[in-house]
C-alpha cells in the first residue's frame, strides 16, 4: 500500500467515486477484485457511504482467532457483507496505517470529504488475545 496519506486520500477518492452506486451491492462484489489492497480501501468507502445513506451510527469489523471476518452495523443489528479473510485483513492494515493506530489498541478520529461535504468518524481499534475490532462509529 502507498503511503498514509495517500491512502487516505484515496479512501476520499472512492467515496466520491462510489457516492452514487448500491454500497451493499458493490461491497458484495468486491471479492472478485484482484488488487486486494485497493479492495480494502473501497471497502472502507463503501461502508461510509452505507452508513451515510442508511442512517448507521456504527459499523464494526471483526477478526476472530482463525482469521475469519465478520461485519456489523448498528441501527438495527444487521450484519453486512463480508470482505473475506484477505480484503479483511487489508481493511484492518489500512485503517491502522491511516489513523497511525497500529498498536494494541486505540481511539482516533477519521475526518472524510465526501461530494460537497465532510465527515468525522470515530475510529477504534482494540486488539485481544484472539479477536481483533475495527469500530468506526458515524455522527448522529
Amino acid at each position: 500500500m502507498d503511503d498514509k496519506r495517500n491512502l487516505h486520500m484515496k479512501v476520499q477518492e472512492l467515496c466520491d467515486c462510489f457516492a452514487t452506486t448500491d454500497p451493499l451491492r458493490e461491497m458484495s462484489l468486491l471479492f472478485k477484485d484482484q488488487d486486494k489492497d485497493e479492495a480494502a480501501l473501497k471497502w472502507l468507502a463503501l461502508a461510509t457511504l452505507h452508513a451515510v445513506n442508511n442512517g448507521a451510527s456504527k459499523i464494526s469489523l471483526i477478526k476472530d482467532k482463525d482469521g475469519e471476518i465478520s461485519v456489523l452495523a448498528k441501527y438495527r443489528e444487521a450484519e453486512l457483507p463480508s470482505p473475506g479473510t484477505e480484503i479483511g485483513e487489508k481493511i484492518i492494515e489500512a485503517v491502522r496505517r491511516i489513523t497511525h493506530l497500529e498498536g494494541g489498541k486505540g481511539k482516533e478520529p477519521l475526518a472524510l470529504g465526501i461530494r460537497n461535504d465532510s465527515l468525522e468518524i470515530k475510529v477504534k481499534v482494540q486488539k485481544e488475545e484472539d479477536k481483533e475490532f475495527i469500530e468506526l462509529k458515524f455522527p448522529d
